[in-house]
């Protein structure tokens, strides 16, 4: 473990020293300020020439500031000689901007990609991308890994038998194919209708009478769409419903809106700096 260093940013500290800690190796000493103007300051204090190096900061909001913490870290890294440089972004922001959807709209995802790439990244880690063609706008290796068998051992073990597994919209049908499949048990499908940010009308396609119902995402970001799901899998007869996100980024008023009478408020784990519940077991 010599050859190897990991550091982070200020996005989530925690998640990063208990990677180090499961390695056992210490947190690269590293300081990420701002200076009076607000601009990131960034001084590594360690030598990591010729050292493989890691930079673990997911994109969670605030993600501008996070992602420019990213972007300076690996240049003082590069300039520092690192052998190489690996950017471990649990959650890749920007990635719902994967193609435009307008005229005169910008593919942010792409241009994330370059940045990343540009500020000194030769390879990238991240798990379940909105979009997995995200990882073709990288011209460097780009390790895409899955929350798919935490997600399933979780689901096996809290939940009874034959509970639905449902997408919140047309999207996600793929995801929720191959749990119903692993689990063994049905699915149900929502198709959800928008005008411009807008949720205009959802039709829930399936039967979720008298069971309990898991809406599979891979984000929550204002939890309309999970709120919305759950009313109209309540109207249909759900016993319960539950959801089972990857990255709960939960911006704005989220946290409120989850509270739901449909079910309990949100119980997160893992990548995020903003734990709701920690060790509740819920993702």
């Amino acid at each position: 473990m010599d050859e190897l260093k990991v550091f982070s940013g200020n996005a989530n500290r925690p998640l990063a020293e208990k990677i180090c800690q499961y390695l056992g190796i210490p947190l690269g000493e590293a300081s990420v300020g701002r200076f009076s103007d607000g601009e990131i300051t960034v001084e590594i204090s360690e030598n990591v020439r010729g050292k493989d190096v890691y930079v673990i900061q997911p994109t969670c909001p605030p993600v501008n500031e996070y992602l420019m913490e990213l972007l300076v870290m690996m240049d003082a890294l590069k300039r520092a000689s690192a052998g190489c440089i690996t950017a471990v972004l649990p959650y890749y922001g920007y990635a719902r901007q994967d193609r435009k959807t307008a005229p005169r709209m910008p593919i942010t995802a792409k241009l994330v990609a370059d940045l990343i790439t540009v500020a000194g990244a030769q390879r990238l880690l991240t798990i379940d991308l909105h979009a997995g063609q995200i990882q073709g706008f990288f011209n460097i290796p780009v390790d895409h890994l899955f929350a798919t068998p935490v997600m399933l051992d979780y689901l096996r073990q809290k939940f009874g038998p034959e509970p639905t597994i449902v997408s919140p919209d047309t999207g996600g049908v793929e995801r929720a194919r191959a749990f119903a499949k692993r689990l063994n048990t049905t699915m149900a499908i929502i198709d959800k209708r928008r005008e411009g940010a807008a949720i205009k009308a959802m039709t829930l396609i399936g039967n979720v009478w008298g069971k309990e119902a898991i809406i599979l995402d891979d984000m929550v970001n204002t939890a309309g769409t999970l709120v919305s799901a759950a009313e109209i899998l309540m109207r249909h007869g759900a016993r319960l419903v539950h959801a089972a996100v990857t990255h709960p980024v939960l911006a704005q008023n989220a946290v409120a809106n989850s509270g739901h009478p449909s079910g309990p408020g949100p119980k997160c784990r893992g990548q995020y700096p903003r734990i709701v519940a920690p060790g509740s077991g819920g993702y």
